[in-house]
């Protein structure tokens, strides 16, 4: 959304810079991802008076003598079929930049020309579109004799020397009063600490039964409004408008007199409005007057929208109708076949609210993103939808009028009442409002305030459809008056117990990462697809009836698969060597429901690694990995051969992987994958990791931060002709040093077995001095 700063000034007078006015918008409402200064856009753009026009024979041009307010004419060669003696025109100046180029990677600066080898060409003579108001290239736009004179600024006439604040629409998801400028200009007023002192006038159109609507179900629609002008003269778009640049900076276009009042309405209030022609309405409905219908699509039913596209819709559409024929998609885009055009002799205006759950899967079914539906997915109220079709009459008073008004809402909407008091207010947010402040910061945007015997009897206004309890009002004086104008300071009460969970998460992150691994976060709403490439079976998840994707469709059961599944995006880059590790919770069938009724879930630890030029056995460096990373946490850990097969264990190759027990106790499993799983993810040979039992690390942990710092002194490698496997050997080795009162770093070096008899070779690293009698000690553990 484009908010021109100049168009909030309109409505609310602030005293500071706009740059703070910018800041504080940023910190107290909405999101400002940028802001277009449009300070020198328009710089040397005038409005002249062309004196004379001389046709060029054998061509379309015109030799124009334009006076631009100095004492000599300037000469101009014209291409438009408009130009014409006494007409005010708008004038670029040689060396100025068009305006519709100035965000260009080269901008097209205007200069000094000879026409036809024979007329000087001073400048150019500007249409719509050069001026960036719009896609009209018919001919140059002509300026009011009434509002300027030759020589003055285009930009002063105008107010074209602006900024435009570009919002991010999220951050207003729940404010659809600030989807117009009234709405916004109110809060700005509000974040300034003035008063807001625009009203709208009650409405003097009565609705009659000339005009019947039927809402088939009043959740699709809150309130329908309808207005029928007839034409009674002509309304000529002869003059460029304030109305026409505005729209223009607000990311509009200009179309026609009717389609850009209900624009410049939707832009101002934040209601949309749509326009039908009458005569049409009533040819598709085969009525002698309009019956309007509002209905939700059959499915297959079929428009052809504004923009020539034919949609078929679906039953989650809102359509209008002209009696069972559909005409529009309701809050999206009008029909073809009630198009106004220049035969239009009388229109209908809609002025609606229509639901916002529908609206956005409208949006998302047919990737419509009009200015309008955007304003209909955060939940227009209905409150003013009188208010501002009858706005569009009076606007379009001059060529039309009233015929017939009707309205579905019979009687005024209920106010909501919300009772809190200054103390809970400032116990909440930790200050010492006085209670005129909170009434007067209350007040300034639009709240009805009572106040007796301390307590704020608060009268929500119809556009706040967000306020429904007190913490909503105490939120409200929060963010008004400034959350960072709030003094921070530490709650006092008695130490509390420091979670365990929290620190030891908090330990795992930093031992991992110690180790060079890599934190990832990745869905736990996973594809069938995924489970399957890692060998697992799709029936022992839970499926999502409603996912929002079809990659989204169950909820994983393990950790490990959605890391190979980013391990093949790494490699791919490709990244010759990493490890990535997550924890977060999984599902799984067999665990069944707890005791709220819903399904059991467990914390893991889930850790691959990879590297693409490593021949390797990675195995052992993926136990490496466990075993370190398990030692910081105090936790002693033997490796046993893999036992029975889990959704844990399954994408594992049985035999180059173990199970990892601790206490007598499988906690986990470490290994290689299998070969399947593997050419599934389309990863390297070198491939290997774990997951483990968050649950059970949490139990057994016994954090500490001491990391020994000493120096490797001695390093040695030791080779062993066995039929022990790896496993035991090193058992046996750590016995011996334990015995001694040593400890050593160990990593396999080499497993050769060319016969019988296997050559188990490791490496060790001493951080103590040791003797030869160990070595030879241990080289008879075989």
């Amino acid at each position: 959304m484009k908010i021109s700063l100049n168009w909030i000034k309109k409505y609310v007078k602030p005293q500071i810079s706009d740059d703070e006015l910018i800041r504080l918008s940023g910190a107290r409402l909405v999101e400002v991802e940028g802001v277009i200064d449009e300070a020198k856009k328009y710089d040397n753009i005038y409005v002249v008076k062309v004196e004379s026009a001389e046709k060029i024979p054998d061509t379309h041009l015109t030799l124009c003598q334009i006076n631009d307010g100095s004492e000599e004419l300037v000469q101009v060669v014209c291409g438009a079929p408009n130009v014409r003696e006494g007409m005010y025109a708008v004038w670029i100046k040689p060396g100025a930049i068009v305006p519709a180029s100035v965000h260009e990677d080269t901008p097209f600066v205007i200069g000094k020309r000879k026409m036809l080898n024979k007329y000087d060409s001073n400048g150019m003579l500007a249409g719509a579109d050069e001026l960036d108001f719009g896609d009209d290239h018919s001919g140059i736009v002509e300026i009011d004799p009434g509002i300027a004179k030759p020589g003055d600024l285009l930009k002063d006439i105008f107010e074209l020397d602006d900024k435009i604040l570009e919002i991010e629409n999220k951050s207003l998801t729940h404010r659809p009063d600030t989807f117009g400028i009234i709405g916004f200009a109110r809060e700005v007023a509000g974040i300034l600490g003035v008063s807001f002192d625009y009203e709208y006038q009650d409405t003097t159109l009565v609705p009659g039964k000339d005009l019947k609507i039927e809402i088939k179900d009043k959740n699709i629609a809150a309130r329908y409004t309808a207005v029928v002008l007839e034409k009674h003269g002509e309304i000529k778009k002869k003059y460029l408008s304030w109305m026409d640049t505005i729209l223009s900076k607000s990311g509009m276009k200009p179309i026609s007199p009717i389609v850009d009042v209900t624009n410049y309405l939707m832009l101002l209030t934040g209601q949309p409005l749509h326009a039908f022609d009458y005569d049409k309405f009533i040819k598709v409905g085969k009525t002698d007057n309009p019956e309007i219908v509002v209905r939700l699509a059959k499915k297959g039913e079929k428009i052809i929208l504004l923009d020539d596209t034919e949609i078929i819709l679906n039953e989650n559409d809102i359509v209008i109708c002209s009696g069972e024929i559909p005409v529009a998609l309701a809050g999206a885009m009008g029909g073809k076949s009630t198009m106004i055009d220049e035969n239009t002799r009388s229109i209908i205006i809609e002025s609606a609210t229509f639901s916002l759950y529908n609206m956005r899967k409208t949006q998302m079914s047919h990737g419509i993103f009009t200015e309008a539906i955007t304003r209909f997915t955060k939940g227009q109220p209905p409150y003013q939808c009188l208010k501002v079709a009858e706005a569009a009459s009076e606007m379009l008073s001059d060529g039309f009028r009233v015929a017939a008004v009707a309205d579905t809402q019979k009687s005024p909407e209920a106010l909501t009442r919300v009772y809190v008091s200054a103390e809970e207010i400032n116990n909440l947010l930790g200050t010492d409002y006085d209670e005129k402040t909170i009434a007067r910061t209350l007040e300034n945007v639009g709240f009805g305030i009572k106040i007796k015997n301390g307590i704020f009897d608060v009268i929500v206004p119809l556009w706040r459809t967000d306020i429904h309890i007190k913490e909503d009002v105490i939120e409200e004086v929060g963010r008004l008056l400034g959350y960072d104008n709030i003094k921070p300071v530490l709650p006092l009460h008695d130490t509390a117990e420091k979670d365990k969970l929290f620190s030891i998460k908090k330990e795992v992150r930093d031992i991992l990462s110690s180790f060079g691994a890599n934190e990832v976060l990745t869905y736990s709403f996973v594809s069938g697809k995924l489970i399957e490439k890692a060998g697992q079976d799709t029936k022992k998840s839970y499926r999502i009836i409603n996912s929002i994707s079809p990659e989204l469709q169950y909820i994983r059961q393990s950790i490990v698969p959605s890391l190979l599944d980013k391990a093949y995006i790494n490699q791919k880059i490709p990244v010759d060597k990493f490890a990535i590790f997550e924890i977060n919770k999984v599902y799984n069938k067999a665990w069944r429901l707890n005791a709220e009724g819903v399904p059991v879930e467990k914390m893991r630890l889930g850790f691959v690694l990879a590297e693409r030029k490593n021949t390797g056995t990675a195995f052992y460096v993926a136990k490496k990995f466990v075993d370190e990373f398990l030692k910081r946490l105090n936790i002693v850990a033997t490796f046993e051969a893999k036992g029975q097969e889990t959704e844990v264990s399954e994408p594992f190759e049985t035999k180059r992987s173990a199970d990892i027990i601790v206490d007598g106790e499988c906690i986990g499993v470490v290994g290689e994958f299998k070969n399947s799983v593997r050419r599934n993810f389309k990863l390297g040979d070198f491939l290997a990791g774990f997951e483990l039992e968050f649950d059970k690390i949490l139990e057994k942990a016994k954090p500490t931060s001491s990391i020994d710092v000493r120096p490797v002194i001695e390093k040695r490698d030791l080779t062993v002709e066995t039929e022990k496997t790896y496993g035991e050997i090193i058992t046996n080795i750590e016995d011996i040093l334990k015995k001694h009162n040593l400890e050593a770093e160990i990593s396999p070096l080499a497993i050769y077995q060319p016969e019988n008899i296997k050559h188990v070779s490791v490496h060790l690293e001493f951080k103590q001095k040791i003797n030869d009698d160990l070595m030879q000690e241990l080289e008879k553990i075989a």
